[in-house]
């Protein structure tokens, strides 16, 4: 079993707070992503776990024992940072096999871990080269390794993988998670990439200035995201995020995007859940409308149950087009943008109107205020 457990952690650097009441939970053999921004305290969270700094509230517990008062060396876990740090003057297996020598292991059962974990990420062919003959990504996959070696509890991962170029980032991605399952060890992992945390988690945690904003699988924040912190964040693109306004006449309920520009941006909520729920909950009221890009329906021919907006920009990436529309006009003069991913040959032109409307059972309101979900 390795567990990792933070209950009511809370860390002070002076008067800021970089973590305030934080729990989580992480399962055996789990790949966990903390994801946020910059700033959110997603290191200082690794480095309480790791017992490099000690929270002044809450406890840490590994394999359900209370570790705060514990050295990093007695935590059992194997911390790998943003930048591989390896000893220049050591050769790739030396330092792969640095790590090794306090554990008092044979030589023959160094030599079988290190050449053993090197197959595995391919690096068998580095091993007598030093580090100034690598490349960057030959580099992190060495770091990764003499994380690797000591089959640890736990592995702590800060942002290991982002200061490669997108293609390696890529191929990392799938080899660090292939490794994961390979070996079967607990992964603690901190991004600031979405794409990363998508991709990567079994279930993704947002911290947000210290707070956990939601806890859930990629699908479960994806498809549900607790407030428009976590919508603006998730997703690329991310979700349209619309100041609107909900109103109810003749048995129908009706959402209006804000304009400035005097255009009718109004459809009808189709959808009987959706309508049921925001009925229960004053329906007459301002709110956020969210929508992902590619629950955004356009058209050159009339559809129904749709309004019409001018195409602010065409952006064709390949495997699909961004088309952007204009709503009007905010207080400040800058156009309301309204995002839609079409299929790659979908045709349109800046000044172009087009007809737009949304996947009925795949809106998305939060309160103007709090910035909660509705739903």
């Amino acid at each position: 079993m390795a567990t990792v457990k933070l209950e009511n952690i809370t860390k002070r650097f002076g008067d800021l707070t970089a973590l305030d009441d934080i729990t989580l939970d992480i399962r055996d053999e789990e790949f966990f992503v903390l994801l946020g921004q910059t700033g959110a305290g997603k290191t200082t969270t690794l480095r309480c776990i790791a017992g490099l700094d000690r929270p002044e509230e809450g406890t840490i517990y590994l394999d359900g024992v209370s570790v705060n008062d514990k050295t990093p060396a007695e935590r059992d876990v194997a911390f790998v940072f943003q930048s591989h740090i390896l000893y220049p003057h050591l050769s790739v297996y030396e330092n792969m096999a640095f790590p090794l020598h306090p554990r008092k292991l044979s030589s023959e059962e160094i030599d079988r871990r290190v050449r053993d974990i090197a197959q595995m990420l391919h690096i068998e062919h580095l091993l007598m080269r030093t580090p100034n003959q690598l490349s960057g990504g030959e580099t992190q996959r060495v770091g990764l390794g003499r994380a690797m070696v000591r089959r640890p509890q736990v592995f702590l991962m800060d942002e290991p993988i982002s200061n490669l170029d997108a293609k390696l980032r890529t191929e990392m991605r799938a080899e660090i998670r292939w490794r994961q399952r390979d070996l079967g060890t607990t992964t603690f992992y901190v991004t600031h990439d979405q794409v990363e945390a998508m991709s990567m988690a079994d279930r993704i945690a947002i911290l947000e200035a210290g707070k956990i904003q939601q806890l859930g699988t990629p699908a479960d924040i994806y498809n549900h995201p607790a407030n428009l912190l976590v919508a603006g964040f998730v997703g690329n693109p991310s979700m349209n995020c619309i100041p609107s306004d909900l109103s109810a006449a003749n048995g129908e309920l009706r959402l209006t995007l804000t304009s400035n520009g005097g255009s009718d941006n109004s459809i009808a909520i189709q959808d009987e859940k959706i309508t049921k729920a925001l009925n229960d909950t004053h329906p007459d009221r301002e709110v956020v409308f969210g929508v992902h890009p590619e629950d955004v329906i356009v058209s050159h021919q009339s559809i129904s149950n749709a309004f019409q907006a001018e195409v602010y920009s065409v952006e064709p990436l390949g495997a699909e087009t961004i088309v952007e529309v204009t709503l009007g006009t905010d207080e400040t003069g800058s156009h309301t943008i309204l995002k839609a991913c079409t299929a790659p040959n979908f045709a349109a032109e800046i000044g172009q109107h087009l007809y737009v409307t949304f996947v009925a059972d795949r809106m998305h309101f939060f309160d103007k205020t709090t910035g909660n979900a509705l739903l």
